[in-house]
């Protein structure tokens, strides 16, 4: 999970700026701190200041992604992945290199903080660590050719001086054809940003999609 603090622009309640002056003085004089001004780059994020907030895009890590796997060529898709596909573990030939698979899952995991439209992928295509095929690996490129026609897609962080939290979740149920388990998934939103998401495999069984539904929810509010 990523987690932000945007301070330029945003209202301001009380003496949070003062406070944060101050401990940035305290700390400067127990360590050696350098100011860089507003920040554009920060652990393979580029973050870019417009005029609704703070743009949060991975375009150069997706760019080293591709150029690493020699697919700087790859032909864009419209969607991450297709619906009518199912990845099973019995289903294709064993990859000779499952080190390539794996890292590049890895890869993938760490774009979803930017990228919540391949989160639900990813972790399904995540689950194949351990014997990944050649099917599973066409999952893995279609993602990244829905990648690469959309580098510039990214998070937005709003300012606001209102902190109303909304949540989403919803139910795949039994939507795992090796298991049927349910994935479930949920969306924080505070204000119009948003702040946490998450898609996952239930860890037990629904034998209905109510049960699954009312799990889901649960396990948003515990989170």
């Amino acid at each position: 999970m990523l987690l932000l603090v945007y301070v330029n622009d945003v209202i301001l309640i009380g003496n949070t700026l003062n406070l944060i002056n101050r401990v940035v003085i305290a700390l400067g004089k127990k360590f050696s701190l350098k100011d860089f001004g507003s920040i554009n780059f920060f652990l393979g994020i580029q973050v870019s200041q417009t005029d609704s907030g703070l743009l949060l895009t991975q375009s150069k890590y997706i760019d080293d992604l591709l150029h690493k796997l020699k697919l700087t060529s790859l032909k864009s898709s419209p969607t991450p992945f297709i619906v009518e596909w199912c990845f099973s573990v019995t289903r294709g030939i064993p990859m000779s290199d499952m080190f390539i698979y794996r890292s590049t899952i890895g890869v993938l995991q760490y774009l979803t903080n930017t990228r919540s439209d391949i989160a639900y992928i990813v972790n399904h295509l995540s689950q194949f660590l351990q014997q990944p095929t050649d099917i599973h690996w066409q999952g893995v490129k279609r993602v990244l050719q829905y990648l690469s026609g959309t580098k510039d897609m990214g998070l937005l962080i709003q300012p606001s001086d209102d902190f109303a939290i909304i949540t989403f979740s919803n139910i795949d149920w039994a939507s795992d054809i090796n298991d049927r388990k349910s994935v479930a998934a949920y969306c924080v939103y505070l204000s119009n940003s948003l702040v946490s998401l998450s898609s996952k495999k239930q860890t037990t069984i629904a034998r209905s999609s109510t049960k699954s539904e009312y799990r889901a929810l649960a396990y948003t509010y515990i989170c």
